[in-house]
């Protein structure tokens, strides 16, 4: 959303103040009205704006400078109209992608501000368009109907004025939320004329882009009443099984919090873009000393020579003197050299990547059918990064399992239930023949429900206290909604899968869920109904780890029931509970944690009324609160949520999904660090480290942090770093080849470590509690963790919290010069992914929060190792393929004429024909490089699965560094001097078949546009490993297409149309009829190219690459692909047997 108003200032916003239905009073504060735009042009600003931001671009100002200097023509050689041409379709193309890019928006702004709303007005409701509405107004929105503005629901047609909600468009999640009015409001019911009536003065926060979090209150009849975001209906909301509802307009436009969250993304830039920009001023730099160089020059052979010739080349009248002379010259070169600074770089470079995350897109390997998910390429300017990841950081739950969570075992009064044993008393894991526990005594139990310890459910039939109030719990202390079906059945929409589960246990075992209202929730136990009516609710959140709710039994006695996690409900436990009970629990609880399982902890508490009547009250002063409500609301809670009574522990199942260990495993082996950052417990999170293959058997130290207080957890840490570095770092410079079923090793970089050689970083793995990595991000201790960190293969941070994640991201991102990548499934792993270099959101069972967060999604974990071993290697290995010939092409082609100057007095004379200048980079060389780095693979995608190796070459990034640039502009060099001098010389003083001279200006630059295309044609052609249909089209093509551009452009017709711009007719035609022209053009274009294929073969054959030993295995047919996932058949054979070269 963008602010149009620029001529004066907008004061911050502290607080709103609004009185419904009093539009006079509203519109004094001059709130924004409902219409959105989050379009960036108008037809009639968008070519000032376009271009001026294009200009900030430094290329394009430097070359709407160098337009400027060919329009005076004391300094220009060149027509203006070939320079002209190439700016402006640079030009073009970007203002074409925006402009189409802003039609998409006008479209989207307009069909969303011309939707239809329900407005109250004169004791009517009326139609009016969402745009028109304003703040204050009462609105009336019916069922299946998007909210147009955030709102304070006033009444509504649901039993106590209880609404129904989908947040999908705000947050991903399709579960139903409730909403309900307040009690004061909900008696306006539908009347309009007290609708209309309604005076209600609020007082509130300023707009943000809190979704969940809203403070305010409500003045009415003398009376404040708190406001929540439980009576809040925002913006992008969609009303659902609600017959209609009325509300009161607070936020407008671009004040609601959906427009909030929608502000500019962060651009992200890749390590070789960064690069790319550096080299971009270095060769600005090269292009000044050149053209001082010259201009230098200029000056002393005026001097010196042209000084001797003024009768026959008299100084002009602005250039009376060589100093003059060599100060325009060095403009003139400025021009001439121009093509040095690569003007359609940048936009060859966005092309290539578009057209790379298309190929994401449409990878159906990466295709979750189950739930009808591709992979997502959600941003253009990452692919190559994908082939440089060092470091990935996961949650567990829903990225490395499933999160679809089954109740199995638990722990009442001290007892262990759900343990399966066979007939020799030896206990066995579930399968789907075992039999299940018998339910037949409840009509509400769901057949897909396993649990097979028939001993649970006889205490349960046979009236056990302890089992019933533990599953009382589980079915009053929650936030799941029922939603109504045409079967009447019940269908719970929990929040998250693992309240599902619970309460889904609870219905299971004879305490079922059966319906809710504003104040009270029905419970069928054991077959008859139990009304609890509700006091007050204590919503979890990520700092608390805990939920509570307080209810008024049959029996008129208040309870508190809580469920929260082991570190939360432990340590608020009555000093009058036995220990037995809690140490016995304690042991479940550590029991479950090694199984995998995930736990939560039980407890309650009976309140009497004087201690509720006065918390109550506590209560009423923090909800109406306007500062710091939350804080004060928190503090309230922990006074009533302590002296609780333990009932048990739950134990939830949440198995890994499919491939997870073979992934990890395989990323392992590319030298891929994998951390995992979960919420969950030590004993949990190790378990599931071990089945997933980041903890093995073999690891000499798995080291635990997991001390409270900071001195403790520095001396854990400085144990662990001596206790590594006392076994001796080595640092192996080779690469084990043993998967090529060949003794040699492949030299390799220094730092280049695999998994499988690393003989004291791969044998140690590091799990640290939430509570030590509070003290591990100190300061103080931050680098001394990273250390131990980065010494270790794998990492595991336990009980983290989201802000934990991201700062841990943010250490390993700031201090080590690795690209890192974060992948997670929920709202609480979002700060994390927009923190890592690379964000992965998975489309999992807790909404979309992470995937619209995130750069790349997709439905399964595996998918991770497609994405990065064959999308990201591909990507990379095309874009430095791309940028090495760009440049390598453009110094070719410019030193020429930098050669051609040391011949004609420095005086910034072409030796190219004008319109070849221009169309050299537009037309003859841009489509072949471009079709090469969309389409090239040096090995198939089932090849750089069966050898992670092969991602080191990104890792170290050897494709596209300073040695690789210095390497292609001397190419470009020597091709230069070889194209320029032996073309010379071939010509020099050479006659025709008639005598006459021949080696005028014209024939030798025909002579030299054509050597210069063969050799960068055939140059492309021996870059290309892998043709096809395209690639042979545009190289050959773009070779061939000089021909009759040259005859055109020297053609009689265009001459006589326009002489000054074509006035060279019929050069072209003399030129290629003269058969030295064509010796010349085959002698170079050998001398230039079979050196490059000389030296790849000696190369190849002697010291050959890692991924030229698997090229050489693929080409003898001496392995086949794994097919592990089914998709992989016979590899095809390479088109070429090199992938790194000298050149």
């Amino acid at each position: 959303m963008r602010s149009w108003n620029c001529f004066k200032s907008q004061q911050i916003e502290e607080q709103r103040k609004l009185i419904a239905n009093d539009h006079e009073y509203n519109s004094a504060f001059k709130y924004v009205d409902n219409g959105i735009k989050t379009s960036h042009y108008t037809w009639y600003n968008f070519l000032f704006i376009n271009l001026w931001e294009q200009f900030h671009r430094v290329v394009n100002v430097y070359f709407i400078f160098l337009l400027v200097l060919t329009f005076i023509p004391a300094i220009s050689s060149f027509n203006p109209v070939t320079t002209l041409i190439p700016i402006l379709i640079v030009l073009a193309i970007t203002a074409v992608k925006d402009a189409v890019d802003d039609f998409h928006r006008h479209q989207s702004d307009n069909s969303i501000n011309n939707r239809n709303s329900q407005v109250l007005k004169s004791g009517k409701v009326v139609k009016e368009h969402w745009s028109n509405l304003h703040v204050g107004d009462i609105i009336q929105i019916r069922n299946n109907e998007h909210l147009p503005a955030d709102v304070l629901l006033l009444s509504s047609s649901g039993e106590h004025n209880i609404v129904y909600i989908e947040t999908a468009e705000l947050d991903g999640e399709t579960n139903l939320k409730v909403r309900q009015a307040l009690t004061e409001t909900g008696g306006l019911g539908h009347d309009l004329n007290s609708l209309s009536n309604f005076k209600g003065k609020i007082e509130c926060e300023a707009p943000n882009n809190l979704l969940h979090k809203f403070t305010g209150n409500l003045e009415l009849n003398n009376e404040t009443i708190p406001i929540d975001n439980e009576k809040i209906l925002l913006r992008g909301c969609n009303l659902r099984n609600t017959d209609w509802c009325f509300g009161l307009v607070i936020f407008t436009g671009s004040d609601t919090k959906l427009m909030q969250n929608t502000g500019r993304r962060i651009l992200k830039r890749t390590r070789i873009e960064r690069f790319m920009n550096k080299l971009v001023w270095l060769i600005f730099a090269a292009l000044f000393s050149l053209a001082t160089l010259c201009a230098i020059l200029n000056s002393v052979w005026e001097s010196d020579i042209g000084v001797k010739f003024q009768d026959y080349m008299p100084w002009e009248s602005y250039a009376q003197d060589p100093q003059m002379s060599g100060f325009l010259m060095f403009w003139s070169y400025i021009i001439s050299l121009n093509t040095l600074v690569p003007i359609s770089l940048y936009v060859s470079v966005e092309f290539i990547r578009l057209t790379q995350s298309y190929f994401i897109d449409w990878d159906r390997l990466m295709y979750y059918k189950k739930k009808n998910l591709p992979a997502i390429a959600r941003t253009t300017t990452l692919n190559e990064e994908l082939g440089q990841v060092e470091y990935i950081f996961s949650d567990k739950t829903g990225t490395l399992t499933q999160n679809v969570m089954k109740f199995n075992k638990c722990s009442i009064a001290g007892k262990r239930y759900g343990d399966i044993f066979n007939s020799e008393g030896m206990m066995v894991m579930d399968d789907e023949t075992l039999p299940t526990v018998d339910l037949s005594y409840n009509d509400y139990a769901e057949p897909t429900f396993r649990f097979h310890d028939q001993t649970l459910v006889n205490k349960i039939t046979s009236g056990h206290k302890s089992c019933e109030e533990f599953f009382r719990l589980l079915s009053i202390c929650h936030s799941v909604m029922i939603e109504e079906t045409d079967s009447d059945s019940l269908l719970y929409r929990a929040q998250s899968p693992d309240e599902a589960a619970l309460v889904s246990a609870a219905r299971n075992f004879g305490l079922v869920y059966k319906s809710k209202k504003y104040d009270s929730l029905t419970i069928i136990e054991m077959g008859k109904p139990v009304e609890y009516k509700i006091m007050a609710m204590l919503d979890f959140d990520n700092v608390r780890k805990r939920m509570s709710v307080i209810v008024k039994n049959t029996d008129d006695k208040l309870v508190l029931y809580c469920k929260g996690a082991d570190s939360a409900i432990l340590q608020r436990l009555s000093h009058n509970c036995d220990q037995n009970l809690v140490s016995k629990t304690e042991r479940h609880l550590d029991s479950f944690a090694r199984e995998g399982l995930r736990t939560l902890c039980l407890a309650k508490k009976e309140i009497s009324a004087d201690e509720y009547d006065v918390w109550k009250e506590a209560h009423f002063k923090a909800s109406t609160a306007l500062e710091d409500r939350e804080d004060k609301l928190s503090a309230v809670y922990e006074e009533i949520e302590r002296d609780l009574d333990l009932l048990g522990a739950t134990a939830i199942e949440d198995k890994l999904q499919d491939g997870v260990p073979e992934t990890i495993a395989n990323l392992s082996n590319a030298n891929i660090k994998i951390w995992v950052l979960t919420g969950d417990k030590q004993e949990t999170a190790v378990n599931i480290g071990y089945s997933c293959n980041m903890l093995t058997e073999e690891m000499k130290n798995v080291f635990v942090i997991s001390k409270h207080e900071e001195e403790e957890v520095e001396n854990e840490i400085e144990n662990a770093l001596k206790k590594i570095h006392s076994l001796g770092v080595t640092n192996p410079s080779f690469v084990d080849n043993e998967q090529l079923g060949q003794e040699q090793t492949v030299p390799v970089k220094e730092n280049q470590i695999s998994a499988e050689s690393n003989k004291v970083f791969g044998s140690n793995g590091l799990v640290i509690n939430g509570h030590s990595l509070v003290h591990a991000l100190h300061e103080d201790l931050k680098h001394k963790f990273l250390e131990l960190a980065t010494h270790c293969s794998a990492v595991i941070c336990c009980r983290a919290t989201p802000i934990q994640k991201a700062r841990v991201v943010e250490l390993v991102k700031k201090n080590k010069k690795a690209v890192t990548l974060a992948i997670g499934d929920g709202a609480n792993d979002v700060s994390m992914i927009k923190a890592a270099h690379i964000g992965v959101g998975i489309s999992g069972e807790e909404g979309t929060q992470a995937v619209l967060s995130a750069d790349f999604a997709f439905g399964q974990f595996r998918y991770l190792e497609r994405l990065l071993l064959v999308h990201g290697r591909w990507s990379y290995m095309r874009i430095c393929k791309f940028l090495n010939y760009f440049f390598y092409k453009n110094f070719a082609f410019t030193l020429v004429q930098f050669w051609y100057a040391f011949f004609n007095g420095y005086t910034a004379q072409s030796v190219y024909d004008d319109w070849y200048v221009t169309l050299y980079n537009t037309v003859y060389t841009a489509l072949p490089v471009i079709f090469l780095a969309i389409l090239d693979q040096d090995l198939n995608d089932q090849i750089c699965v069966k050898f992670p190796k092969l991602y080191l070459t990104g890792q170290n990034n050897e494709l596209f560094n300073w040695a690789r640039f210095i390497r292609s502009s001397i190419k470009g060099l020597l091709v230069s001097l070889a194209t320029f001098f032996i073309t010379y010389g071939a010509l020099y003083q050479s006659v025709g078949w008639n005598g006459m001279d021949t080696a005028d200006h014209q024939f030798v630059a025909t002579t030299l546009a054509t050597v210069m295309i063969a050799v960068v044609s055939f140059q492309v052609a021996i870059d290309t490993q892998y043709w096809t249909i395209l690639n042979h089209y545009f190289t050959w093509g773009s070779l061939l297409a000089l021909f009759p551009f040259q005859f055109v452009l020297c053609s009689d017709g265009l001459y006589n149309l326009i002489t000054s711009q074509f006035p060279f007719a019929g050069s072209t035609r003399t030129a290629y009829s003269m058969p030295s022209l064509w010796f010349v053009v085959l002698l170079v274009t050998v001398t230039c190219i079979l050196p490059v294929i000389f030296l790849r073969v000696v190369m190849c054959a002697f010291w050959p690459t890692y991924a030229q030993k698997v090229q050489q295995m693929d080409h003898k047919k001496l392995f086949t692909a794994d097919s592990r996932n089914g998709h992989y058949g016979s590899i095809k054979k390479p088109r070429s047997e090199s992938q790194q070269t000298p050149f």
